[in-house]
C-alpha cells in the first residue's frame, strides 16, 4: 500500500471535505480525488461517502483511518531515528570500563551523553581488564572501551584521557594509616591485595616495586575495584591503586598518596577503522572531558 494514498486518505477523512483537504495538502482537487479512488481500487473497498456538502466514513473508512494515523506516525519516528542514527545523535554503543572509572568519568560521561546524544542508549559493562576489553572490542563486543594502556593488538586505537598517580589504600586500623604520605619502599612487608596479573595497573605495581627493592607478596587478586577494597576493608592486605581520592568515602578504608609513585593512564579505545557516525560522536564527546590532574607532563611508568 503506498503511504502517499494513506496521507492523501488521512487528510480527506479529517476534513470530511475534498477542497479543504487538497488545500491542505497544497494540490488541486481532482487529482486528489482520482488518488483516493485510487486506494479504493487497490483495497477493492468503498472508503468514503461523498454528498455534494461532505464526506463520511464508511465502517471499511473508519478503520483505516485509525490504523492509517498509527502507522504515519510511526513511519514519522522511524525517519526521525534512522536520521538521527545517520548523524550519530542516537543509537546504541556498548561500553566496557575498568573499575576505577565508575567513580569520576564514567558519570560526567554518562550526564554529557544524555545532554548532548539524545537517544543513545548507552549499554554499560563496568569492572573489566584491559585484555578483556581489547579483546572484546577486536570481536565486535564492545563499541567503545575505557582502559589503562598499554593496549595489545595493532587493530585497537585509543584517546586519552587522564594520567594519575598510584597511591595506597589501607585498613583504618592500620599502623601506616597515621602517615600522610608513604613510601612504596616502606610498603616491602606488607601482603597486597592486587588485580590480576594481566592487568595494566598490577603491571606497572610490581615494575615500581622491583625497581624499589622488593617483589610485592599477594595476598589476595580481585579483578573488580570494588571487591579489592572489600578485601582491603576486611584487613587482608593493602592495596596499591590509581584515582583513590574518588572513590565513595568508607570510614574503614584509609587512602594515602605514594611519594614518587608511577603515572598510569586512562583512555578511551575502539576497533580501528570503525566506520560508525555513533562512535565517532561520542569520542568527540569525550575530547573536552580529558582531566587535567595528575602529572600530565610526565611520562608514565612502563
Amino acid at each position: 500500500m503506498d503511504t502517499r494514498l494513506l496521507r492523501y486518505f488521512v487528510a480527506v477523512a479529517e476534513e470530511r471535505h475534498f477542497g479543504r483537504a487538497a488545500q491542505r495538502l497544497h494540490m488541486a482537487q481532482p487529482p486528489l480525488s482520482q488518488q483516493i479512488k485510487q486506494l479504493e481500487e487497490q483495497l477493492d473497498t468503498q472508503l468514503l461517502v461523498r454528498t455534494t456538502r461532505k464526506v463520511e466514513l464508511t465502517p471499511a473508512g473508519e478503520l483505516l483511518l485509525a490504523r492509517a494515523r498509527v502507522l504515519l506516525l510511526e513511519l514519522e519516528q522511524l525517519e526521525r531515528d534512522v536520521r538521527l542514527v545517520g548523524q550519530g545523535a542516537a543509537g546504541v554503543i556498548r561500553l566496557g570500563s575498568t573499575g576505577s572509572a565508575t567513580f569520576r568519568l564514567m558519570p560526567r560521561l554518562i550526564e554529557a551523553a544524555a545532554a548532548q546524544m539524545p537517544g543513545l542508549q548507552l549499554t554499560v559493562r563496568g569492572e573489566m581488564l584491559t585484555p578483556q576489553m581489547t579483546e572484546a572490542l577486536a570481536e565486535g563486543r564492545l563499541d567503545l572501551a575505557i582502559l589503562r594502556p598499554p593496549v595489545s593488538g595493532q587493530d585497537i586505537e585509543y584517546m586519552l584521557l587522564e594520567r594519575d598517580r598510584l597511591s595506597v589504600v589501607l585498613p583504618a586500623g592500620h599502623p601506616l594509616a597515621a602517615e600522610p604520605e608513604l613510601e612504596l619502599a616502606g610498603l616491602r612487608h606488607e601482603k597486597f591485595i592486587c588485580y590480576p596479573q594481566s592487568s595494566a595497573v598490577n603491571t606497572v605495581l610490581v615494575e615500581a616495586c622491583r625497581r624499589a627493592g622488593f617483589v610485592p607478596a599477594v595476598a589476595q587478586e580481585a579483578s573488580e575495584t570494588s571487591t579489592l577494597l572489600s578485601f582491603v576493608a576486611a584487613g587482608l592486605g593493602i592495596g596499591v591503586l590509581p584515582m583513590s581520592q574518588y572513590f565513595p568515602h568508607d570510614t574503614k578504608l584509609v587512602f594515602r598518596p605514594l611519594r614518587n609513585a608511577p603515572a598510569v593512564d586512562l583512555a578511551i579505545a575502539w576497533k580501528a577503522g570503525n566506520p560508525s557516525a555513533l562512535v565517532r560522536n561520542f569520542l568527540e564527546l569525550c575530547a573536552p572531558l580529558a582531566f587535567t590532574e595528575g602529572p600530565s607532563d610526565e611520562d608514565p611508568a612502563d
